[in-house]
């Protein structure tokens, strides 16, 4: 099969692997119809998570078909459709059992293109399926379930949920690319008063007004004196850091209020400064988090229903054989416009019929 393939520092391409088979009875193989890049595999490729091996298939997202089960699967079987989750859980460790997933240590956690080998290929292992695949509902296109292997359970769970956002708070958010329009998709089932969003392209605060934002600022127009004169002078309830760079989290710092919340989401690859001959005095709560996915079968359920819009962020699609292209619009956004990218197949079962 092929793999889109990480070979150190700032080197990849999509190529010949091996095809992936069962190693532990836990083990299913999914046929991927339906892939998508994040943010935390440019980090990868930029030398920013050091421990992913040269020669790692990488992506952590996916959506496609059972093809083959180990023996001790009970859950899912072939044919079934499927989300693989960007979290693997053994289910029995410590923090499984406090469905704290992301920090499984029975060999699960963020593993697939980080550890072992990932999604963004033709076909994936997944290790115990029964607690890291989700099956699908039939009505949920791959190309709207696929943002929920990650991005969705990402912002709501480390950004609004480990942020407490509560009805009539001032939200802002800092950051709109995936996960930062994500964080203000989920920030409003919890009904604030405003949701505030930062960043540096206007194409994305375009983005996260039409997705619910009441009020968008350029990093370049002084952001921190919006949230002070909207607040009267007091800052924002809770702020969540959706970018992964020392300015956006300091920023962040200077944002929110006495007692208020700061909710780190961003991949930091520098280390930052936090100032806390200014915080401390301020009982200040921040908090970090990889995601667990605990929230992602509600959030399926929520999608399902219609209650959480998805495709508005899809903004490119690709078939995977152009993983290469799809990357360098990925990280070329600024110019490119590109907000969450797709990558797949048509569904197996559509046959191009030809005209009479």
């Amino acid at each position: 099969m092929k793999g889109f393939v990480f070979h150190g520092t700032g080197k990849s391409a999509w190529e010949e692997v091996p095809d992936p088979g069962i190693k532990d009875p836990t083990d299913v193989i999914v046929r991927v119809d339906a892939v998508t890049i994040c943010g935390t595999d440019l980090h990868i490729l930029k030398g920013d998570v050091p421990e992913v091996p040269s020669g790692t298939v990488l992506g952590h997202e996916a959506v496609g078909e059972i093809v083959e089960t180990g023996s001790d699967v009970r859950t899912v079987r072939p044919g079934d459709r499927v989300l693989v989750s960007c979290i693997t859980a053994c289910g029995r460790c410590r923090f499984c059992r406090e469905a704290a997933y992301g920090q499984c240590r029975g060999g699960g956690g963020w593993i697939l293109g980080h550890l072992i080998d990932g999604t963004q290929a033709e076909y994936v292992r997944v290790p115990y399926a029964d607690h890291s695949v989700h099956p699908l509902p039939g009505g949920l296109a791959s190309q709207d379930a696929v943002l929920f292997a990650d991005i969705f359970p990402t912002a709501y769970e480390v950004g609004v949920m480990n942020g407490a956002v509560r009805p009539g708070d001032t939200v802002a958010v800092v950051g709109a690319g995936p996960i930062g329009l994500a964080a203000i998709l989920t920030a409003k089932l919890c009904s604030p008063e405003r949701i505030i969003a930062v960043d540096l392209a206007d194409s994305r605060l375009e983005a996260a007004r039409r997705l619910g934002a009441d009020a968008v600022v350029p990093v370049r127009d002084d952001p921190e004196q919006l949230v002070s004169d909207l607040t009267d002078g007091l800052g924002a309830d809770v702020v969540i850091e959706a970018v992964g760079v020392p300015e956006s989290f300091e920023m962040c710092t200077r944002m929110v209020r006495p007692g208020g919340h700061v909710a780190n989401v961003g991949v930091h690859g520098r280390p930052a400064t936090l100032h806390l001959e200014d915080l401390w005095i301020k009982n200040v709560t921040i908090t970090t988090g990889l995601v667990d996915t605990s929230s992602t079968p509600t959030l399926l359920r929520m999608a399902a229903s219609g209650r959480l819009p998805t495709m508005s962020l899809v903004t490119h699609t690709f078939s995977l054989d152009q993983m290469e292209e799809a990357y360098e619009v990925f990280a070329h956004a600024a110019d490119t416009g590109a907000l969450k990218i797709v990558l797949g197949e048509p569904p197996h079962d559509e046959l191009a019929v030809p005209a009479a």
